[in-house]
C-alpha cells in the first residue's frame, strides 16, 4: 500500500488539493457574536432539522478515513492526496456545527429519536471506495440545497454566513466526487452499476422518511420540505445522468465498454470490442516441428471447419 515514489500526475485532484488548502478556516474565524435572527422555537426547530446535516459530516469524516487507504492500495495517489484535504474540511464542519449547538442553547436529535439517521450512516460504510464517493456525492448535494436556503435567505446572521462559509467547502467536495466517478464508472460491470442506481434510491427513501419526522420543525421555519425533497431528487437524478449513471441506459450501451480493475479510471478492454475467435480464420499448420503443428493434430480441431 505504501510506496516510496508512487505515480503522481497533475490533474483536476490536485487543483482541488490546492484550493482546498488555501481556503482552510477555523473556528477562531467566525464571529460568534453575530445574531441568530431565530426566536427560541425556531432555534430549537433549527436544532432538530440540522441533525441529520450534523450526522453527515460525522459519517463523512470516519468514512473517508476507510476510503483513504483503499484509494491507496489501487494507486490512486491524487485521490487520497485530495481526501487529505477533505477529512479536514469535515473536522472543521464537525467543529464549528458542534459550537453553533451551544450558540443556540438546543440539542440535537438522538439516533432513538430518529433511528433512520443510523440507516442512513450505515448505508454509507457499506461497499468500497466506490460506494462511499456516490453516497458522498448525494450527501453532499443535500448538505448544498440545505445551506444554501440559510446562505441566501440570512446572509447576515450567524448561520447564513456558517453556510456560506461550508457551501465553499462542499464545492469541492462536489468537484471530486463527480470527477472520480465519471472515471470510475465506466469500468463496472453491470451488476455494480445496478448496486449504484438501488443505492441512490435507498438513500432517498431514508431522506423522505427523515422529513416526516421533521415536517413541523420544517414549517417552524418557514421551510417548504416537500419542494425542498422534490428538488433535492431533482438535482440528484441530474447529477446521476451527468456522471454517466442513467438508469434509462445500462452500461452495457455504452461504447468501449471496459472490465473493472483496480485503480480508478483504468480498464482494459473486453473481447466483445474485438471481432470474435473463429476456426475459420486459422489454417492447418504444414509442418510437424511446432507447438501449434501438435494442436492441429487434436480432434477438436480437425473437427473445426478450416479453411
Amino acid at each position: 500500500m505504501i510506496k516510496v515514489y508512487p505515480q503522481f500526475e497533475e490533474d483536476l485532484l490536485v487543483r482541488l488539493f490546492h484550493k482546498g488548502v488555501k481556503s482552510q478556516w477555523t473556528v477562531e474565524d467566525v464571529n460568534w457574536e453575530d445574531p441568530i435572527q431565530f426566536n427560541e422555537e425556531q432555534a430549537h426547530a433549527l436544532a432538530r432539522m440540522l441533525t441529520p446535516v450534523y450526522l453527515g459530516e460525522q459519517s463523512a469524516m470516519i468514512g473517508a478515513s476507510v476510503a483513504l487507504p483503499q484509494m491507496a492500495g489501487a494507486g490512486e495517489t491524487t485521490a487520497q492526496l485530495y481526501l487529505s484535504s477533505f477529512l479536514m474540511d469535515e473536522a472543521r464542519h464537525f467543529e464549528v456545527l458542534t459550537r453553533l449547538y451551544q450558540r443556540l442553547q438546543a440539542d440535537p436529535l438522538t439516533i432513538r429519536q430518529m433511528p433512520e439517521m443510523l440507516r442512513y450512516h450505515n448505508r454509507l460504510r457499506k461497499g468500497d471506495r466506490l460506494d462511499w464517493v456516490w453516497g458522498i456525492l448525494i450527501s453532499d448535494i443535500f448538505a448544498k440545497n440545505f445551506y444554501s436556503l440559510y446562505a441566501k435567505s440570512q446572509p447576515e446572521a450567524l448561520f447564513g454566513k456558517l453556510s456560506g462559509r461550508i457551501l465553499k467547502d462542499e464545492s469541492r467536495h462536489q468537484a471530486f466526487a463527480e470527477h472520480y466517478l465519471k472515471g470510475a464508472l465506466p469500468t463496472v460491470p453491470f451488476e455494480r452499476y445496478k448496486v449504484l442506481l438501488d443505492m441512490k434510491d435507498e438513500l432517498l427513501m431514508i431522506m423522505d422518511a427523515m422529513y416526516y419526522r421533521l415536517r413541523d420543525d420544517a414549517e417552524t421555519v418557514g421551510m417548504d420540505g416537500r419542494q425542498f425533497l422534490d428538488r433535492l431528487r431533482e438535482d440528484i437524478e441530474t447529477k446521476a445522468r451527468r456522471i454517466g449513471l442513467d438508469e434509462t441506459k445500462g452500461p452495457d450501451s455504452r461504447e468501449g465498454r471496459r472490465k473493472i480493475v483496480p485503480g480508478f479510471g483504468k480498464g482494459v478492454a473486453s473481447s466483445s470490442s474485438h471481432s470474435p475467435l473463429s476456426f475459420k480464420a486459422l489454417k492447418p499448420a504444414k509442418c510437424t516441428t511446432c507447438y501449434l503443428a501438435l494442436l492441429c493434430q487434436t480432434p477438436l480441431f480437425r473437427r473445426a471447419q478450416c479453411v
